[in-house]
């Protein structure tokens, strides 16, 4: 077998050693032994970067998050949290450099998150009181006098229980009835059941009707949406007190202080139907006594810095501007590029500092003296930090490679620290020094040196039509002579795209004696807007001979064997795997998770009806898209692949009665196919024994049928 052909590049090759004789190849146990690395922060005298560890609990069946702390200059690192069956997240220094705030829901018991404080100088963390409802995240004011939190509303259902049950009167004497009495609206025998639970006792707290009106009123994990919103909140950390910032009955999210401390900005989308419109805008809320209307300093109609974006509007020091993202064309949401813009702290015209970039960007960051702006730049399957002067000008790499550099944080002084992962090893915390990155975290090397990774290489190929396509080949580390049994896996989205970071799937697939060809077709991000929206209203259409090149390139090449060959891939990438196994009858294997075929089953029961309407119209109106985009289930009788389907009990992004559907029309037709439910899961699998359980099936499935 002869792969050299297919190297774009000498360096995207993967830079591993060759496996030893006693490493052994990744499997699916391997997953409990990742640890997730994620959110550094850096403190204001850039000492110290403090972020968070997730490892596996195998016995409880759960994960768990806990806060490290790492010097900049590599020397030392400290476990910060340790408590067995508790997780923290959100670390955050106090500017004077004597606290740090985390979230926990540490001794709830109502399982809400908590606002803790650590003194840096020792001892355990504290929870702090007065706040009511669940602490999404903070920020600390620039004199750590005062913290910046968003909360959740408590669930109103959770209140109006509890005082139901509280107004039932306690029996007084012989004889006396605890039952409330019957509603006069309810049927007797209604009135008169006995409400027992799982466990055979009598329920304390009777369910009450779920009352819903909002035009988008379900999302994954949250359920159903009703009057519950995350506001934005001051704590006050001498008085123990916690009051409202804002007027108005909005979601806010992503808090950032002004330097002098009398501002924050935030991100809002303060309409009258939020839900209807992807209107976000940078909103700017003097600090006083008493809660103030919000002012925008952003105008555009589309999405500025988007709460999902997760990258937080950024003042110059100077205060007088504020870096933040704007969103592309309106109707294009997802598959618009985000651009890096700058506005007047005090309102007026925002000007766009990427116009020609073409690339989604996210975290800015300003330099210290308010010269320049850094940024991360989703680029060609990749992930790096670049450079802008904040007058305007050329865009600068600061640091790229084959890898995914993300999550900057800076200090002052200009120290910065990154997650950087690579197709060889998982994310971890890397101190950013003049343009030369340096590890401070070494939470995988035990394992990593345990296995044997799979090698990595980028493609590039032509599609049907002679569009240039760009993915990863990946082969087993001890590939045998000749061509493998090669799985095509498709990635998630479809707006996203594979990088060049780890990827346990990728690993196990050919830890097993897998080939594994990806690709990233259009409709995915990192090659500029007219690649991404190429797929507008359009799923199933060029993404398909995108992703079939992948393997014609593998086979021409020696890699694929075209009479071994399966498919699959979770959420669009079993979307995906759907249009293939209707579109082709090449694979022996299918495996679809979370996807759909019938995207009518969509429209009401799951989040996305506002992208809907936006992209494919309202049905009623516009029925030809509809089923334009769903022959996977309405032309079913062109799939003869045998399929494995998958999904969340409790998935709302998509739910598993889309791959009920399409396994019942499989079953019917006769063709061989499966269905695999996980209960109490969502869109995303938790439970560590169903992560390993989903790929042992996905490997069981393959073998029987692939290999």
């Amino acid at each position: 077998m002869d792969i050299r052909s297919v190297l774009v590049f000498s360096a995207a090759v993967l830079a591993t050693a060759p496996a030893t004789a006693q490493q052994r190849a990744i499997g699916p146990d391997d997953i409990a032994r990742l640890a997730v690395v994620g959110d550094p922060q850096i403190d204001s005298k850039g000492e110290w970067v403090a972020y968070t560890v997730g490892t596996t609990d195998v016995a409880a069946d759960k994960q768990f998050t806990h806060l490290w702390m790492a010097r900049w200059d590599g020397t030392r690192s400290v476990q910060l949290t340790s408590r067995k069956g508790e997780s923290e997240s959100t670390p955050r220094f106090s500017p004077d450099g004597h606290w740090l705030a985390f979230v926990s829901s540490r001794g709830d018991d109502r399982d809400d998150d908590r606002l803790w404080l650590m003194d840096r100088a020792g001892g355990e963390g504290a929870a702090l009181p007065g706040i009511t409802g669940s602490v999404v995240d903070i920020a600390w004011s620039p004199d750590s006098k005062t913290i910046a939190l968003i909360v959740e509303d408590p669930d109103p259902d959770r209140k109006a229980n509890a005082a139901a049950t509280a107004a039932i009167p306690a029996a007084t004497g012989p004889g006396a009835s605890t039952a409330p009495k019957p509603d006069p609206v309810a049927p007797a025998a209604e009135a008169d059941s006995d409400d027992k639970g799982a466990g055979g006792k009598k329920d304390k707290e009777r369910p009450r009707p779920i009352v819903i009106d909002r035009f988008q009123f379900e999302r994954d994990i949250d359920g159903y949406l009703r009057t519950q919103r995350k506001r934005l909140w001051l704590y006050d950390l001498a008085s123990r007190t916690a009051r409202r910032l804002t007027t108005g009955d909005y979601d806010e999210a992503l808090p950032a202080w002004s330097p002098d401390g009398r501002s924050i900005a935030f991100t809002s989308k303060r309409v009258l139907d939020p839900d209807r419109t992807y209107d976000s805008n940078v909103f700017v809320v003097a600090v006083g006594p008493a809660a103030a209307e919000p002012r925008a300093v952003t105008a555009f109609k589309g999405a500025d810095n988007d709460a999902d974006w997760q990258s937080y509007p950024a003042w110059s020091p100077d205060g007088r501007s504020i870096a933040y993202l704007q969103g592309g064309p309106v109707d294009l949401f997802s598959y618009g590029v985000r651009t890096l813009a700058v506005v007047p702290a005090a309102g007026g015209p925002a000007r766009i500092l990427t116009p020609a970039l073409d690339r989604n960007v996210t975290h800015p960051l300003w330099s210290a003296d308010g010269r320049s702006i850094r940024f991360t730049v989703e680029d060609d399957g990749v992930e790096r930090v670049a450079e802008v002067p904040a007058a305007g000008g050329p865009v600068r790499d600061v640091v790229g490679g084959f890898q995914v550099v993300s999550a900057p944080t800076q200090a002052p002084n200009g120290h910065m620290a990154v997650l950087v992962d690579t197709p060889a090893a998982p994310a971890e915390v890397y101190a950013l020094d003049r343009g030369t990155l340096r590890p401070l975290s070494r939470h995988n090397a035990a394992w990593l040196g345990e296995v044997a990774v799979a090698p990595v290489v980028r493609t590039s190929y032509k599609s049907k039509d002679g569009t240039e396509v760009h993915g990863f080949l990946i082969t087993p580390p001890k590939a045998p002579a000749g061509p493998l049994p090669t799985i095509l896996f498709n990635h998630g989205g479809p707006q996203s795209q594979f990088a060049a970071g780890f990827n346990i799937s990728w690993q196990i697939f050919a830890g097993h004696g897998y080939a594994v060809a990806s690709s990233n077709p259009r409709g995915s991000t990192g090659r500029g807007e007219s690649y991404a929206r190429a797929l507008y209203a359009d799923w199933g259409g060029p993404a398909v001979p995108d992703a079939l090149g992948a393997i014609d390139d593998a086979v021409a090449h020696g890699v694929a064997d075209p009479k071994r060959l399966g498919v699959g891939g979770w959420s669009y990438g079993g979307m995906l795997t759907n249009y293939l196994i209707a579109s082709d009858t090449r694979f022996r294997a299918a495996v679809s998770g979370a996807s759909i075929g019938n995207i009518l089953a969509g429209y009401g029961t799951d989040e996305y009806v506002r992208d809907y309407e936006t992209e494919l119209g309202v049905p009623w109106k516009n029925m030809s898209t509809w089923l334009k985009n769903s022959y996977p289930f309405y032309q079913n009788d062109r799939i003869v692949t045998p399929t494995l389907f998958m999904g969340g009990e409790k998935d709302a992004n998509v739910p598993v009665l889309n791959s009920k559907q399409l396994y019942q029309a499989l079953k019917s037709r006769g063709v061989e196919t499966e269905l695999v439910i996980y209960p109490g899961e969502y869109h995303r699998l938790k439970r560590p024994s169903f992560l390993k359980d989903r790929m042992e099936r996905w490997l069981a499935w393959y073998d029987a049928r692939v290999k």
